[in-house]
């Protein structure tokens, strides 16, 4: 992999110093509506943002309202006369024929102002980018954000513009030349693979469900970028059924290595949650403590090699009222550094909202799912697992040889030992 010259990004201003992050909202956000029978309905957003101020954890934090994001930031990433067809699309759309752009399909169906919605999307994890490069803040967070399927011309999975896309593209003409990019959603992120897959100045991290089993069935481990940029995209792809202890197994034995191989500036995370045990649209088996687990690790990161800088956005993650509310209240907390501990009891006015606007629904209770986070760090494949012969973990032998593969793929690239166990 050629290293790219490296440039200092700007220093924060004495009045970001010990601010420990940015949320950026809007009510705007909820007009990215689909259809009723969408799985991606925007009242998980409303209810992510009640919870988190029924716990207290937004008390004192001014809310940071972004602007729509204009056309040349769209252009960054995107096609002008896709552009311009998400601007005039209008509902219905027949779907007797191939869907033109992408636009009308049963993951992508046309609603009334599209394009507005969505470049309040973009808009969010723009003002996030800005507040880390503008030096207000060191961390940032947009739940609203990461969509993470949009390509240059087309809408993909649930996603109209790659917002992600587009802030890297804005980060790396304002100071930064190595960008962190970290997936955790189930799907694999295509997008911001595809966008950047000759740029050695960014290195995209996915961890996903197999291809072989789930849309958009790519991120293979052996996708390592290309030219200047090969061992700069890295890909985990786990088999279904991969619970906590294994996914942090899977995380810790590959993220930590190439993320310091790499050097980066700022550390970007999407921070889907669709790899959640009772997500209705994909097949992993983690529970919220893992993903909460997953956020901090990746704030860690962002604490060790890129001076603290993290933008997180949200994604995937279609359990309406059990999930992801409190999985991203876990998101919000980490980047406030409030923490919120699984076995917290969920607010009763909160419950009450919820079977208000829902009465058939079963509301957590705690924070947490009582998930088991203990993982074993890496020491190489076939190690003692959980339990206490690998030989007798299938779950876990699958895990090992899916770290081994990106590993063997990729580390050389990056000038890493892939036999050498790291943690």
């Amino acid at each position: 992999m050629a290293t790219a010259p490296r440039s200092e990004p700007p220093a924060p201003t004495s009045s970001a110093r010990g601010h420990a992050g940015t949320v950026v909202w809007t009510d705007r956000f909820l007009d990215y509506t689909w259809t009723p029978e969408h799985p991606m309905k925007p009242a998980r957003l409303k209810f992510t943002m009640a919870l988190a101020e029924s716990l207290g954890l937004l008390d004192g934090v001014e809310l940071l309202e972004p602007a729509s994001a204009e056309l040349p930031d769209l252009l960054r990433i995107h096609t002008a006369p896709y552009i311009e067809a998400v601007q005039h699309a209008v509902p219905p759309v027949d779907t007797a024929t191939a869907p033109p752009y992408g636009l009308g399909s049963s993951d992508n169906p046309v609603f009334p102002r599209m394009h507005q919605a969505a470049s309040t999307i973009v808009g969010g994890t723009l003002a996030a980018a800005r507040e880390i490069a503008e030096g207000r803040a060191k961390r940032a967070v947009s739940i609203g954000g990461g969509m993470h399927h949009a390509m240059a011309d087309s809408a993909a999975g649930f996603c109209v513009y790659n917002d992600l896309a587009i802030a890297i593209s804005w980060l790396l003409d304002h100071g930064f030349d190595r960008i962190a990019y970290i997936d955790v959603d189930v799907h694999h992120g295509d997008g911001v693979q595809r966008a950047f897959y000759g740029d050695p100045r960014v290195l995209t991290i996915s961890l996903h469900q197999h291809p072989a089993t789930l849309w958009p069935n790519t991120g293979w481990p052996e996708e390592i970028g290309t030219g200047a940029a090969e061992g700069t995209s890295i890909n985990l792809a786990l088999l279904p059924g991969t619970r906590d202890t294994q996914w942090l197994r899977g995380f810790h034995a590959v993220v930590p290595s190439v993320v310091e191989a790499f050097h980066p500036q700022i550390v970007v995370s999407q921070c889907g949650v669709d790899t959640h045990r009772e997500d209705p649209l994909a097949d992993l088996d983690l529970t919220v403590d893992g993903q909460r687990a997953a956020f901090r690790a990746m704030r860690d990161l962002a604490d060790q090699h890129a001076e603290g800088r993290w933008l997180a956005v949200g994604g995937g993650g279609y359990g309406l009222l059990r999930v992801v509310p409190r999985a991203w209240t876990h998101l919000l907390a980490t980047a406030l550094d409030r923490t919120v501990e699984p076995t917290t009891a969920i607010p009763q006015n909160w419950i009450e909202r919820i079977r208000a606007e829902a009465p058939q629904a079963d509301p957590p209770r705690t924070m947490g799912d009582g998930g088991d986070v203990k993982y074993r760090p890496w020491d190489g494949p076939g190690g003692t697992g959980e339990t206490g012969d690998a030989r007798f973990d299938h779950a876990q032998r699958a895990v090992d040889m899916a770290v081994l593969a990106t590993r063997r793929a990729t580390f050389g690239l990056l000038g890493l030992d892939s036999e050498d166990p790291r943690d």
